[in-house]
């Protein structure tokens, strides 16, 4: 009660640190008047002039006022669109680091243009973060005719561009490009083995578009980079032998689950077994060194005894085919995932395809926070600030309207199922229809739009449909939605990004119909008949009552009817908002039908009828606060095991870093070297123990395997005062001397390079084990719960022993490898550019679920994916002659990833390209 008095005294928190930004927008316009007066050429110089104060120790805040204002000033000669004080207050807020919720229609990408100047006058680098492809080319080229106004440059980063298109985007002032692209070039990045071959520059500063569904929506998908695994045909065909010989009544099974799991007998067996084998490295079947074994026997069993032959598969030319097990159509080209399909192929005695292996993989919550300043804009965040707080410490800030909102927003209406509501649904498009007000529906899938279109027909509305999968197309359509008349059913992330407009956007319009028509007089008559036809049309629209947002359900999450409803009202404009329900809708169905409620609408509903009610849209709210709190703590999952292996990842790939730069690793290499000699001195000789005690054969062993030497041990044990330190001093010394003579034979700049090429290639073998590792036991650590234990502190500790085990593996490695291979010297290849790193398997995978939506045409959102395919060996970019000679299509300017046109059914890049 206080708190609501308070707050209608002195306003809310938002309200207060809005305020407060007024006095800096105060300072911005106070300028204006002496900027307008500046001509084209003065106005460019301010950011020399801005770069100079920088120099001289002034910060960003100092010349904030000012660079704003030069920046409305240029827009407003370029763009022909000047800044409002709301947008001002935006552009502060995105500088500051925090979230600027502005509704739908103020404007953000132009407030973007503020703190992105702002922030690029260091020339550090500034990311613009988009949903699509199509928004990052269409923002770069719009908004960089303003940026080069002003002296900056822009690039941006689409997919199939090469490394060097790639290298000059990101040293750009200002890059624009999508999350995807963003966090793929960072982990391909960290995979090459020269400094020159990255793209990327230190992270400086980004703004996130649509934050809400990069930061939240698809913060559940790690990206991960997977290429083909070692062939592991033989444990796979091993395990099954065991498998196969396994007593019924050493496991259970789950029919309805698929899964097996083994009993008390049948671990003690199955342990005898793979141990018999050699298959297990500890007696133990759960002892970690043994993790990769019990996922591979877990496949085995489920491969086995619960998949069965011409039900779940086929056996088709010595391959085997999945069965759909809802249409009994065979599913050529997919796989079971996590090694499953192997385990299948092992069983049947087929050829066992390798799997795909992570090679490198982050959470957009971790590479995000990778940026020292980050910034967001959206229509709708404060659903999630304290998400936001949380993961990201950013703060969502409410911005106002530039003009008041008059849309109304109905109460919902409830209906008894599926038919009645779609039934009322298309009898209100009709009727509005019939007098010219334009309808947005919003869908929650592909499937629902599709069954209201067949209803539409039926009442013989015209209308179209968009599904999100062209983003062009879809811009296109949804620009134009709120034309007189216009009927327009979309899925709730279609055309996000896109302004409706009543009456029709005039820049599409011109887009669309004077295209291919030259500048003229002949043009800008159709320019002025276009905006007058939009001004006639709009003036029709608003008697009609504004764009009309109808919503078929409502979404699991708040944040998503606020996006849909936020269409309408665009900058003061009139409109109307009202979202259908029934019984059978997902949301509605976590009441169950035994409620109340269910009882309460079947019992006193008839066919077709409706009711509205306060205290039914308010239990449908708290039924999306329980949904929105599941899912973030599905998303908090995810990061809290990223985040352990992000603290690795950090290691990994700071290490690589630091040898790339270093013009020598010696250091490195000898520190390795005598590591390893302690380990195998302390493994043979522990302290404190008697010689007797020693594990002399242990130790020569150690010795002739990893030093590749064979001292006279045994002459030395019948020393007296012989002790473990003594051993591993003249260790050392012997190890040191066979590598000084080893340098002395090589030049030292060749002899750098080998160090070089041996550490990163050991590194990036023995983390792409890791990783696999890890990957294994995420999928059976959760099953530490039954023994009373936390699975992430389990996972937390666990991956701690791995990761040290791995850094012991590589010592030893490169270790080996420097001490007993020896350096042949080849004649030297001719000079070539640096090759670019290949690319691999690019996905979004859901780590519940193990979906990944190859389409690469889709937005990828938190149910779909980005699937990339792109080149092959790092060879192939040098050809047979390694010269233009052999290619007759040199000189035609095709795309690396076009059909190559000698009709090979390869893309260039793979044929004649490869020997550009």
């Amino acid at each position: 009660m206080f708190g609501a008095l308070a707050k209608s005294l002195f306003g809310s928190a938002n309200e207060r640190y809005v305020k407060s930004l007024n006095k800096v927008v105060d300072q911005i316009n106070a300028l204006e008047s002496q900027l307008e007066a500046f001509s084209d050429e003065e106005l460019t110089a301010q950011t020399d002039k801005f770069r100079q104060m920088l120099e001289g120790g002034s910060s960003l805040d100092d010349i904030l006022p000012e660079a704003f204002a030069t920046v409305r000033e240029a827009s407003r000669r370029v763009l022909g669109m000047r800044h409002f004080d709301v947008q001002m207050v935006g552009g502060i807020v995105l500088h500051r680091g925090e979230i600027a919720e502005m509704r739908t229609g103020e404007g953000k990408t132009l407030v973007a243009t503020l703190a992105v100047y702002l922030n690029a006058i260091e020339g550090k680098g500034v990311h613009v973060v988009t949903v699509n492809d199509y928004l990052a080319a269409r923002d770069a080229e719009t908004m960089g005719r303003l940026y080069n106004f002003l002296g900056l440059t822009v690039g941006v980063i689409v997919p199939n561009l090469s490394e060097h298109e790639r290298r000059a985007a990101y040293a750009a002032d200002i890059t624009y490009g999508t999350n995807n692209e963003f966090g793929f070039d960072y982990l391909r990045d960290n995979m090459k083995h020269e400094r020159g071959q990255m793209v990327h520059r230190p992270f400086n500063f980004a703004i996130v578009d649509e934050v809400d569904s990069i930061l939240i929506d698809e913060a559940r998908t790690p990206l991960i980079i997977s290429g083909p695994t070692e062939d592991k045909s033989e444990l796979y065909v091993a395990i099954d032998k065991v498998v196969k010989n396994l007593d019924p009544e050493w496991y259970e099974s789950d029919e309805k689950s698929k899964n097996v799991t083994l009993t008390e007998d049948g671990v003690e067996e199955i342990e005898k077994l793979l141990y018999a084998e050699g298959l297990l490295e500890t007696e133990n079947l759960y002892d970690v060194e043994n993790t990769q074994v019990v996922h591979h026997l877990d496949q085995a069993m489920k491969a086995c005894i619960m998949f069965k032959r011409d039900t779940d598969y086929i056996v088709k030319d010595d391959k085997v085919v999945i069965i759909d097990e809802f249409t009994g159509r065979m599913m050529d080209g997919r796989r079971w995932s996590n090694g499953l399909h192997q385990a299948v192929e092992a069983k049947e005695g087929v050829k066992i395809e390798p799997e795909n292996q992570t090679l490198a993989s982050i959470t957009f919550q971790n590479y995000f926070r990778m940026y020292p300043k980050l910034s967001g804009m959206t229509g709708t965040a404060a659903t999630e600030a304290a998400e936001f707080w949380d993961i990201y410490k950013m703060n969502v800030v409410t911005i106002p309207t530039n003009v008041p909102v008059q849309r109304i927003d109905e109460q919902d209406e409830f209906y008894k199922n599926t038919t009645d509501k779609f039934q009322a649904i298309a009898k209100a498009i009709r009727e509005k229809h019939e007098i010219g007000q334009p309808v947005l529906v919003g869908t929650v899938s592909i499937e629902k739009s599709e069954l209201l279109s067949e209803f539409l027909r039926k009442e013989g509305v015209k209308h179209n449909v968009l599904n999100a999968r062209f983003h062009e197309m879809e811009a296109h359509i949804v620009a134009q939605a709120g034309r007189f008349g216009a009927v327009t059913i979309a899925t709730n992330m279609a055309g996000r990004g896109t302004d409706i407009q009543l009456g029709g956007n005039i820049e599409f319009r011109m887009e669309d119909e004077l295209r291919d028509m030259e500048e003229g007089p002949e043009r800008d008559a159709a320019l002025e008949r276009i905006k007058q036809e939009v001004a006639e049309e709009r003036e029709r629209v608003l008697q009609a009552g504004g764009l009309f947002v109808l919503g078929t359900e409502r979404h699991e999450s708040r944040r998503i009817d606020n996006q849909l409803r936020g269409r309408s009202g665009r900058q003061g404009d009139p409109g109307l908002s009202r979202f259908y329900l029934c019984l059978e809708d997902d949301l509605l169905r976590i009441f169950g039908p035994d409620t109340m409620f269910a009882k309460m609408m079947n019992s006193n509903l008839a066919d077709g009828e409706a009711i509205g009610s306060k205290w039914l849209s308010k239990a449908i709210e708290t039924a999306q606060k329980k949904v929105e709190a599941r899912n973030y703590d599905m998303r908090k999952q995810v990061v809290e095991y990223d985040d352990v292996m992000n603290d690795q990842r950090k290691v990994i790939y700071e290490q690589r870093a630091e040898i790339m730069d270093s013009e020598t690793v010696d250091d490195v290499v000898v520190d390795m070297r005598h590591d390893a000699i302690n380990a195998i001195v302390t493994a043979a000789c522990p302290p404190g123990s008697y010689p007797e005690k020693w594990d002399v054969a242990g130790l020569k062993d150690g010795v002739s395997d990893i030093l590749g030497l064979q001292p006279p041990i045994d002459d030395w044990m019948e020393e007296d005062a012989l002790d473990p330190e003594m051993i591993e001093e003249r260790l050392v010394q012997l190890a040191d001397k066979v590598m000084e003579d080893k340098i002395s034979e090589t030049e030292p700049e060749i002899w750098h390079q080998v160090q070089k090429s041996v550490l990163l290639g050991r590194l990036d073998h023995h983390w792409k084990e890791h990783l696999a590792t890890l990957d294994a036991l995420r999928q059976v650590v959760f099953l530490r719960a039954y023994a009373q234990k936390t699975p992430i502190n389990e996972y937390k500790q666990e991956a701690f022993g791995l990761f040290s085990v791995m850094l012991d593996t590589i010592r030893e490695d490169v270790t080996r490898i420097l001490m007993t291979h020896q350096l042949r010297m080849a004649p030297p290849p001719p000079p070539v550019d640096l090759p670019e790193l290949p690319d691999f398997l690019t996905g979004h995978i859901d780590p519940l679920f193990g979906t990944d939506d190859a389409d690469s045409s889709s937005r990828a959102t938190g149910s779909e994916a980005i699937l990339g395919s792109l080149a092959g060996s790092p060879r192939a970019a040098v050809g047979p002659g390694g010269s233009d000679v052999e290619n007759p299509y040199a000189d035609q300017n095709i795309s690396r990833n076009a059909p190559c046109p000698c009709g090979s059914g390869n893309k260039y890049k793979h044929c004649h390209g490869a020997a550009k």
